[in-house]
């Protein structure tokens, strides 16, 4: 089960998740500082008398570094004991900042000794509800009864979902072959079509109806669906369910008629002000956290590939409706990298030196890019630029390539979270359908929620080459 906040879709799960979480945060204080004062009166832990603005902070900051870490995200495949590495990180992370608040804001201190006690609370706290989560959420409680509406070559990509993490929203009743699909998928789990489309949907207590006829000119039932609709049950086109449960836009079932009628591919006036503004005060902001790490970079390039070596990158990309720009990088490779002509970058590229396999592995090698961003060639987020020299040869071969480029490029995106760094033209593929999505979807939010998530990638080295 989904719920869409503005362009983005919640699972019901993950939101219980965090609130049960938010709740015990919050608890987490009193809890501590009564430990910590056996049974003393625990509102004298503040100078100001009351706990309940220190501990909304603390739970606040933890739930954001849970975030960043990727506790909530969809996608999250590791086991419970990365879980608690994460939990732990995050919770430790939201008792430094808490400190750090207590020691600016003086009114909200509360002691150290009670301050560690939350944190070990938090985090125990929170492994249960997980390892508790784990065994429930794979239930149906929480899952939408669909109905595949058509059996043939494109209901099939239904059948392709085999990750926990894209199925777990919802549970194939079954598939219901139609008047000209090409061939029938799944035979075991047919159903046969009833005299009656909407008493059939109300008997096996349907929530959604997919729509994946492959030829629609051939006995579709309006009517019925019609009623269906009426009744509150959920009618969605294959693309917009696959979009959903997947975060991706599947060029496999995609028209273009879906892209010009449906949601989303578009960007008011003021969405653009917005985005630029966040752009221009985010990249001054980090450009002065950064600062002393882009020092330390430019020392270590020089310190190993000698005085003369330069420290800047420089690199011809396509960027918004294919303008021509030069994307700025450290230098992470040798000089003579690409002397016999653009190449992809790989897994334990030989010609990374080894300062440069440091930068990318904590993407301090990007951090030029903010130049760009300024400059207004680059947002935060958005695709990543490619190379003019690939991007004529991809536009030939892969259909809707040309379509990521009506938003700027960006330093970090919706694919580089939910897909590995590749190489070959399917990771090509496979990253367009992400960045399609990002296209289709994208908000301040969405940015938002892609900035923080970016966090568990430098952290743990996701997609680093």
């Amino acid at each position: 089960m989904s719920i869409r906040l503005f362009t983005m879709y919640l699972k019901v799960p993950i939101i219980l998740l965090a609130m049960i979480e938010g709740a015990l945060l919050l608890f987490a204080p009193y809890l501590g500082g009564a430990i910590a004062y056996q049974g003393r009166d625990i509102h004298g832990i503040t100078p100001t008398g009351s706990l309940f603005a220190s501990a909304l902070l603390f739970a606040s900051l933890a739930l954001a570094s849970m975030t960043a870490v990727g506790l909530y995200s969809t996608r999250q495949r590791t086991g419970l004991a990365g879980i608690l590495v994460r939990i732990v990180a995050a919770v430790l992370n939201a008792g430094a900042l808490s400190a750090l608040f207590y020691y600016v804001f003086p009114a909200l201190r509360v002691d150290r000794s009670v301050l560690g006690i939350t944190a070990m609370i938090g985090i125990a706290a929170c492994f249960l509800v997980r390892v508790m989560f784990e065994r429930i959420v794979d239930e149906d409680l929480f899952k939408r009864r669909v109905l595949v509406y058509g059996a043939g070559k494109r209901a099939r990509s239904l059948l392709e979902l085999r990750r926990r993490a894209d199925q777990r929203g919802f549970r194939i009743v079954g598939f219901m072959a139609t008047e000209g699909d090409a061939s029938v998928s799944s035979p075991d789990r047919l159903s046969e079509r009833p005299h009656d489309l909407f008493q059939w949907a109300v008997e096996h207590d349907l929530d959604e109806i997919v729509i994946a006829m492959d030829d629609r000119r051939r006995g579709f039932p309006m009517h019925e669906l019609l009623e269906c609709r009426l009744a509150g049950i959920e009618i969605l086109e294959l693309p917009s369910f696959l979009e959903r449960e997947t975060g991706k836009v599947r060029l496999d079932v995609l028209n273009p008629s879906w892209i010009i009628f449906g949601e989303g591919f578009r960007a008011s006036g003021l969405q653009q002000f917005l985005a630029r503004g966040f752009d221009l005060t985010a990249s001054l902001g980090l450009l002065v956290i950064a600062f002393p790490f882009m020092l330390l970079a430019m020392i270590g390039i020089k310190l190993e590939d000698g005085p003369r070596a330069p420290v800047f990158y420089r690199q011809t990309r396509v960027g918004q409706r294919g303008q021509i720009f030069e994307v700025l990088k450290f230098r992470s490779m040798t000089v003579d990298a690409e002397k016999g002509g653009a190449q992809y970058a790989v897994k334990d590229d030989p010609r990374a030196t080894w300062v440069g396999n440091i930068m990318r592995k904590t993407r301090i090698d990007e951090l030029p890019q903010l130049i760009n961003v300024l400059r207004g060639e680059m947002s935060f987020v958005g695709p990543r630029p490619e190379r003019p020299e690939f991007v004529s040869e991809l536009e030939q071969k892969i259909p809707y390539y040309r379509e990521r480029h009506t938003v700027k490029p960006g330093i970090t995106g919706w694919a580089q979270l939910c897909y590995p760094y590749g190489s070959s033209e399917k990771d090509t593929i496979e990253k367009l359908q992400y960045d399609l999505y990002y296209v289709k979807n994208r908000s301040l939010l969405f940015d938002l929620a892609i900035l923080v998530q970016t966090v568990e990638v430098v952290l743990w080295g996701k997609g680093a080459r």
